[in-house]
Protein backbone atom coordinates (compact mmCIF):
# COMPACT_ATOMS: atom_id res chain seq x y z
CA UNK A 1 0.00 0.00 0.00
CA UNK A 2 0.93 3.94 -0.05
CA UNK A 3 1.69 5.34 2.76
CA UNK A 4 2.84 8.72 3.92
CA UNK A 5 6.47 7.93 6.17
CA UNK A 6 8.19 10.30 8.53
CA UNK A 7 12.15 9.06 8.90
CA UNK A 8 13.36 12.24 11.07
CA UNK A 9 11.47 15.05 12.94
CA UNK A 10 11.26 18.16 11.14
CA UNK A 11 9.96 20.34 8.89
CA UNK A 12 7.11 18.94 6.34
CA UNK A 13 9.16 17.59 3.65
CA UNK A 14 10.28 15.34 6.07
CA UNK A 15 7.08 13.26 4.93
CA UNK A 16 7.29 11.07 1.68
CA UNK A 17 4.91 8.85 0.36
CA UNK A 18 6.12 5.09 0.30
CA UNK A 19 5.17 2.06 -0.87
CA UNK A 20 5.08 -0.37 2.20
CA UNK A 21 3.50 -3.79 3.56
CA UNK A 22 -0.25 -4.10 3.75
CA UNK A 23 -0.85 -4.13 7.55
CA UNK A 24 -2.19 -7.91 8.46
CA UNK A 25 -4.72 -7.24 11.61
CA UNK A 26 -4.71 -9.76 14.50
CA UNK A 27 -7.89 -11.69 15.79
CA UNK A 28 -8.65 -8.47 18.24
CA UNK A 29 -8.00 -5.58 15.26
CA UNK A 30 -9.67 -4.23 12.46
CA UNK A 31 -8.74 -2.88 8.74
CA UNK A 32 -10.34 -0.52 7.24
CA UNK A 33 -9.71 1.12 3.54
CA UNK A 34 -8.74 4.69 4.08
CA UNK A 35 -10.95 7.24 1.70
CA UNK A 36 -9.65 10.25 3.37
CA UNK A 37 -7.69 11.05 6.32
CA UNK A 38 -8.21 14.25 8.81
CA UNK A 39 -5.06 16.55 8.72
CA UNK A 40 -5.08 17.98 12.20
CA UNK A 41 -2.69 20.59 14.13
CA UNK A 42 -1.53 18.02 16.54
CA UNK A 43 -0.15 15.88 13.44
CA UNK A 44 2.14 18.88 12.69
CA UNK A 45 3.29 19.10 16.02
CA UNK A 46 4.48 15.73 16.28
CA UNK A 47 6.10 15.86 12.72
CA UNK A 48 8.02 18.20 13.76
CA UNK A 49 9.22 16.79 16.95
CA UNK A 50 7.30 19.30 18.95
CA UNK A 51 5.34 17.16 20.94
CA UNK A 52 5.11 15.94 24.92
CA UNK A 53 4.75 12.15 23.27
CA UNK A 54 6.53 11.02 20.19
CA UNK A 55 6.35 8.09 18.36
CA UNK A 56 9.17 5.91 17.71
CA UNK A 57 10.73 5.89 13.71
CA UNK A 58 9.61 5.44 11.17
CA UNK A 59 6.10 6.43 11.58
CA UNK A 60 2.49 7.07 9.53
CA UNK A 61 0.99 10.47 10.82
CA UNK A 62 -2.52 10.78 11.39
CA UNK A 63 -4.64 9.59 13.93
CA UNK A 64 -8.75 10.72 12.12
CA UNK A 65 -10.13 9.02 8.71
CA UNK A 66 -13.35 7.56 7.60
CA UNK A 67 -13.58 4.72 5.14
CA UNK A 68 -14.83 1.33 4.65
CA UNK A 69 -13.73 -1.88 6.85
CA UNK A 70 -12.67 -4.51 5.35
CA UNK A 71 -14.57 -7.62 6.92
CA UNK A 72 -17.70 -6.00 7.19
CA UNK A 73 -17.93 -3.61 4.41
CA UNK A 74 -19.63 -0.63 6.44
CA UNK A 75 -18.78 3.25 6.35
CA UNK A 76 -16.85 4.49 9.17
CA UNK A 77 -14.92 6.85 10.75
CA UNK A 78 -11.78 6.20 12.86
CA UNK A 79 -10.77 8.34 15.74
CA UNK A 80 -7.28 6.78 16.20
CA UNK A 81 -5.31 3.77 14.55
CA UNK A 82 -2.56 1.35 15.31
CA UNK A 83 -0.77 2.25 12.32
CA UNK A 84 -1.70 5.53 11.37
CA UNK A 85 -3.74 7.17 9.05
CA UNK A 86 -2.27 8.87 5.84
CA UNK A 87 -2.06 5.64 4.51
CA UNK A 88 -4.20 3.60 2.08
CA UNK A 89 -5.32 1.29 4.93
CA UNK A 90 -5.20 1.48 8.94
CA UNK A 91 -4.99 -0.95 11.27
CA UNK A 92 -7.31 0.13 14.18
CA UNK A 93 -8.92 -1.79 17.27
CA UNK A 94 -12.37 -2.41 17.27
CA UNK A 95 -13.16 1.00 19.52
CA UNK A 96 -11.28 3.36 17.36
CA UNK A 97 -14.13 2.18 14.40
CA UNK A 98 -17.08 3.91 14.62
CA UNK A 99 -20.40 3.60 12.12
CA UNK A 100 -20.68 6.46 9.50
CA UNK A 101 -24.20 7.72 8.48
CA UNK A 102 -24.82 8.01 5.11
CA UNK A 103 -25.37 11.68 4.76
CA UNK A 104 -21.60 12.19 5.56
CA UNK A 105 -18.78 12.06 2.86
CA UNK A 106 -15.91 10.14 4.05
CA UNK A 107 -14.47 13.48 3.63
CA UNK A 108 -16.66 14.83 6.26
CA UNK A 109 -16.05 11.50 8.23
CA UNK A 110 -12.35 12.16 8.64
CA UNK A 111 -13.33 15.17 10.29
CA UNK A 112 -14.73 14.30 12.84
CA UNK A 113 -12.51 12.64 15.73
CA UNK A 114 -10.00 15.13 17.43
CA UNK A 115 -12.26 18.34 16.18
CA UNK A 116 -15.41 16.94 17.72
CA UNK A 117 -14.44 15.54 20.68
CA UNK A 118 -11.55 18.29 21.71
CA UNK A 119 -14.74 20.44 21.21
CA UNK A 120 -17.21 18.69 23.49
CA UNK A 121 -14.57 18.04 26.30
CA UNK A 122 -13.60 21.68 26.35
CA UNK A 123 -16.87 23.08 26.71
CA UNK A 124 -19.04 20.24 28.36
CA UNK A 125 -16.36 19.04 30.46
CA UNK A 126 -13.63 21.37 30.99
CA UNK A 127 -15.61 24.71 30.77
CA UNK A 128 -18.66 23.24 31.57
CA UNK A 129 -20.86 25.41 29.67
CA UNK A 130 -24.46 25.90 30.75
CA UNK A 131 -27.43 27.22 28.74
CA UNK A 132 -27.54 30.94 27.93
CA UNK A 133 -23.84 31.35 28.70
CA UNK A 134 -21.67 33.42 26.63
CA UNK A 135 -18.98 31.41 24.84
CA UNK A 136 -16.20 33.09 22.25
CA UNK A 137 -14.32 30.50 20.05
CA UNK A 138 -11.23 31.71 18.32
CA UNK A 139 -10.59 30.57 15.44
CA UNK A 140 -13.99 29.35 14.86
CA UNK A 141 -13.59 28.54 11.13
CA UNK A 142 -11.23 26.05 11.62
CA UNK A 143 -11.90 22.20 11.77
CA UNK A 144 -11.95 22.58 15.89
CA UNK A 145 -13.52 26.18 15.49
CA UNK A 146 -16.65 24.95 13.93
CA UNK A 147 -16.81 22.21 15.59
CA UNK A 148 -16.83 24.08 18.95
CA UNK A 149 -19.39 26.16 17.57
CA UNK A 150 -21.86 23.52 16.55
CA UNK A 151 -21.11 21.76 20.00
CA UNK A 152 -22.19 25.37 21.74
CA UNK A 153 -24.98 25.99 20.04
CA UNK A 154 -26.03 22.77 20.68
CA UNK A 155 -25.49 22.93 24.17
CA UNK A 156 -27.46 26.24 24.41
CA UNK A 157 -24.58 29.09 24.86
CA UNK A 158 -24.75 32.31 23.29
CA UNK A 159 -21.77 32.12 20.53
CA UNK A 160 -19.54 34.75 19.32
CA UNK A 161 -16.75 33.39 17.03
CA UNK A 162 -13.61 34.59 15.31
CA UNK A 163 -12.27 34.16 11.54
CA UNK A 164 -9.26 35.28 9.24
CA UNK A 165 -10.89 35.62 6.05
CA UNK A 166 -14.33 36.59 4.69
CA UNK A 167 -15.34 33.29 3.65
CA UNK A 168 -14.22 31.97 6.81
CA UNK A 169 -16.59 34.65 8.46
CA UNK A 170 -19.63 33.06 6.13
CA UNK A 171 -18.89 30.22 7.00
CA UNK A 172 -18.93 30.59 10.81
CA UNK A 173 -22.11 32.91 10.36
CA UNK A 174 -23.70 29.97 8.47
CA UNK A 175 -23.58 27.53 11.91
CA UNK A 176 -27.02 29.43 13.09
CA UNK A 177 -27.42 32.46 15.77
CA UNK A 178 -23.10 32.84 16.13
CA UNK A 179 -21.81 36.64 16.35
CA UNK A 180 -18.70 36.86 14.26
CA UNK A 181 -15.53 39.19 14.61
CA UNK A 182 -12.32 39.50 12.03
CA UNK A 183 -9.58 38.65 13.75
CA UNK A 184 -7.31 40.59 11.20
CA UNK A 185 -8.58 43.46 13.16
CA UNK A 186 -6.26 44.53 15.79
CA UNK A 187 -9.44 45.87 17.96
CA UNK A 188 -11.41 43.01 17.18
CA UNK A 189 -11.04 41.58 20.64
CA UNK A 190 -13.22 44.54 22.03
CA UNK A 191 -15.71 43.81 19.34
CA UNK A 192 -16.20 40.81 20.79
CA UNK A 193 -16.41 42.01 24.14
CA UNK A 194 -19.08 44.75 22.85
CA UNK A 195 -21.48 41.80 21.50
CA UNK A 196 -21.32 40.82 25.13
CA UNK A 197 -23.07 43.86 25.80
CA UNK A 198 -20.34 44.35 28.64
CA UNK A 199 -20.76 41.39 30.35
CA UNK A 200 -17.99 39.61 29.40
CA UNK A 201 -17.25 35.88 28.38
CA UNK A 202 -18.23 32.81 30.86
CA UNK A 203 -16.15 30.78 28.55
CA UNK A 204 -13.28 30.97 25.82
CA UNK A 205 -11.98 28.08 23.55
CA UNK A 206 -8.93 29.00 22.78
CA UNK A 207 -6.70 27.44 19.94
CA UNK A 208 -3.85 29.90 19.98
CA UNK A 209 -3.15 30.46 23.79
CA UNK A 210 0.54 31.35 22.61
CA UNK A 211 -1.24 34.64 21.10
CA UNK A 212 -4.63 35.14 22.72
CA UNK A 213 -4.20 34.10 26.26
CA UNK A 214 -2.89 37.39 27.98
CA UNK A 215 -5.89 39.10 26.55
CA UNK A 216 -8.55 36.21 27.12
CA UNK A 217 -7.85 37.18 30.95
CA UNK A 218 -9.57 40.27 30.20
CA UNK A 219 -12.64 39.25 28.23
CA UNK A 220 -14.17 37.29 30.99
CA UNK A 221 -16.77 37.80 33.41
CA UNK A 222 -16.84 37.00 37.38
CA UNK A 223 -16.81 33.26 37.33
CA UNK A 224 -15.42 32.65 33.62
CA UNK A 225 -13.53 30.12 32.66
CA UNK A 226 -10.80 29.87 29.45
CA UNK A 227 -9.97 26.22 28.20
CA UNK A 228 -7.13 25.86 26.29
CA UNK A 229 -7.03 23.09 23.11
CA UNK A 230 -4.27 24.89 21.45
CA UNK A 231 -0.59 27.00 21.94
CA UNK A 232 2.59 26.85 19.87
CA UNK A 233 4.57 28.53 23.07
CA UNK A 234 4.88 30.43 25.73
CA UNK A 235 2.57 33.42 26.71
CA UNK A 236 3.02 36.32 28.87
CA UNK A 237 -0.23 36.91 31.47
CA UNK A 238 -1.23 39.00 34.32
CA UNK A 239 -2.68 36.76 37.28
CA UNK A 240 -4.60 39.76 38.65
CA UNK A 241 -7.08 39.49 36.07
CA UNK A 242 -7.63 36.18 36.98
CA UNK A 243 -8.12 36.90 40.64
CA UNK A 244 -10.10 39.83 40.20
CA UNK A 245 -12.83 38.26 37.74
CA UNK A 246 -12.78 34.97 40.25
CA UNK A 247 -11.64 32.86 36.78
CA UNK A 248 -9.67 29.95 36.09
CA UNK A 249 -7.60 28.56 32.80
CA UNK A 250 -8.21 24.82 32.06
CA UNK A 251 -5.83 22.96 29.67
CA UNK A 252 -7.35 19.86 27.69
CA UNK A 253 -4.57 17.19 25.53
CA UNK A 254 -6.91 15.08 23.94
CA UNK A 255 -4.41 12.17 23.42
CA UNK A 256 -4.40 12.25 27.70
CA UNK A 257 -8.42 12.20 28.72
CA UNK A 258 -9.10 9.33 31.14
CA UNK A 259 -10.85 6.69 29.11
CA UNK A 260 -14.42 7.30 30.81
CA UNK A 261 -13.92 11.32 29.69
CA UNK A 262 -13.12 9.87 25.77
CA UNK A 263 -15.80 7.58 26.16
CA UNK A 264 -18.63 10.35 26.71
CA UNK A 265 -17.23 12.72 24.20
CA UNK A 266 -17.60 9.51 21.65
CA UNK A 267 -21.16 9.21 22.80
CA UNK A 268 -21.79 12.78 22.65
CA UNK A 269 -20.53 12.92 19.05
CA UNK A 270 -22.94 9.79 18.26
CA UNK A 271 -25.98 11.58 19.69
CA UNK A 272 -24.53 14.32 17.29
CA UNK A 273 -24.74 12.61 14.05
CA UNK A 274 -28.03 11.04 14.98
CA UNK A 275 -29.71 14.85 16.07
CA UNK A 276 -27.64 16.31 13.12
CA UNK A 277 -26.65 19.50 14.85
CA UNK A 278 -23.55 17.96 14.39
CA UNK A 279 -22.23 18.88 10.79
CA UNK A 280 -18.27 18.85 9.57
CA UNK A 281 -16.99 21.09 7.21
CA UNK A 282 -14.24 20.56 4.89
CA UNK A 283 -12.52 23.17 3.21
CA UNK A 284 -9.83 21.44 1.36
CA UNK A 285 -9.38 17.77 -0.63
CA UNK A 286 -5.53 17.04 -1.11
CA UNK A 287 -4.14 14.02 -2.71
CA UNK A 288 -2.11 11.91 -0.19
CA UNK A 289 0.72 13.06 -2.04
CA UNK A 290 0.71 16.08 -1.00
CA UNK A 291 0.98 15.56 2.86
CA UNK A 292 3.57 18.65 3.14
CA UNK A 293 1.76 21.28 1.84
CA UNK A 294 -1.28 20.55 3.84
CA UNK A 295 0.78 20.85 6.46
CA UNK A 296 2.44 23.88 5.39
CA UNK A 297 -1.40 25.44 4.62
CA UNK A 298 -2.61 24.44 7.90
CA UNK A 299 -0.13 26.80 9.70
CA UNK A 300 0.28 29.69 7.12
CA UNK A 301 -3.27 30.43 5.75
CA UNK A 302 -6.39 31.02 7.33
CA UNK A 303 -8.58 27.96 8.70
CA UNK A 304 -11.94 27.84 6.44
CA UNK A 305 -13.30 24.29 7.77
CA UNK A 306 -10.89 20.67 7.84
CA UNK A 307 -8.08 20.16 5.90
CA UNK A 308 -8.01 16.34 3.96
CA UNK A 309 -5.81 14.02 2.38
CA UNK A 310 -7.55 11.53 0.17
CA UNK A 311 -5.35 8.32 -0.80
Amino acid sequence: MLAIRVHEFGAPEVMRLETVPDPEPEADEVLVRVAAAGVNPVDTYIRAGEYAQLPPLPYTPGIDAAGTRLDTGERVWVSGSLSGTYAELALCRPDQVHPLPQRLSFAQGAALGVPYLTAWLALARRGAVQAGERVLVHGASGGVGIAAVQVALALGAQVVGSAGSEAGAELVAAQGDVGVVDHRDPAHLGAAFALTGGAGFDLVVECRAHVNLGADLRLLARGGRVVVVGSRGRVLVDPRDLMERQASVHGLLLGDVAADERAAALAAVAEGLAAGWLRPAVGRELPLAEAPRAHRLLTERPALGKTVLVP
